[in-house]
């Protein structure tokens, strides 16, 4: 992962407005372990290289942070503090508290998960490696970066699947609107199930 590809990955991302609204207002929201990540990032990233408006096509922007308190009313308070702080950002920000997933996963997606033990953690469980993607800010701007899987994939237009909690099918459903929206991506198959 070179250093070179991590600033072509922020400029990228942030010539995305809302991104860099985002990014510079988050800090002052106050919860821990926050990243931008998912669709904002590297669906930015594909519209640049596409030569799209940077926001082209993008739903929402996933704004995760880490708080132990798990219960929804800690949650729906961050997020109604996140609408107050966002109230001038022209997008969908959809604020979770990466602790609670594991209370509504199975029922939304069909399949359990344990707890994740930070946002990173719940980032890596991504349906697809090309969407393990975060960036957080500091209080005085300064931006750090999170690409497990690093950023070759992503400029290389490859979706890659991620067979670690995500299911076949939501696999497929999250490719084939990708694919439609943005077509010079390709997309690797989900591997075949071992039997025994």
């Amino acid at each position: 992962m070179s250093a070179q590809n991590e600033q072509l990955f922020l400029k990228y991302i942030q010539a995305n407005p809302i991104n860099a609204q985002i990014l510079q207002l988050a800090p002052q929201l106050g919860v821990s372990d926050w990243w931008l990540t998912a669709g904002a990032l590297f669906q930015s990233v594909w519209n640049v290289l596409e030569g799209k408006e940077p926001q082209n096509a993008i739903r929402d922007y996933d704004f995760f942070y880490f708080d132990e308190d798990t219960s929804y009313e800690a949650e729906d308070e961050i997020i109604q503090r996140a609408k107050i702080l966002f109230k001038n950002v022209e997008a969908e920000i959809e604020v979770r508290n990466e602790a609670r997933v594991h209370l509504w996963y199975e029922e939304h997606f069909g399949v359990p998960t344990k707890p994740f033990t930070s946002s990173k953690d719940a980032i890596d469980h991504f349906a697809a490696k090309t969407c393990c993607f975060a960036v957080t800010a500091g209080a005085k701007g300064q931006l750090t970066t999170y690409a497990p899987y690093g950023y070759e994939d992503l400029f290389a237009r490859k979706i890659i699947p991620n067979p670690i909690l995500a299911t076949l099918e939501v696999y497929e459903a999250k490719t084939a609107r990708w694919l439609s929206e943005w077509t010079t991506l390709s997309a690797e198959p989900w591997p075949a199930v071992e039997t025994q």
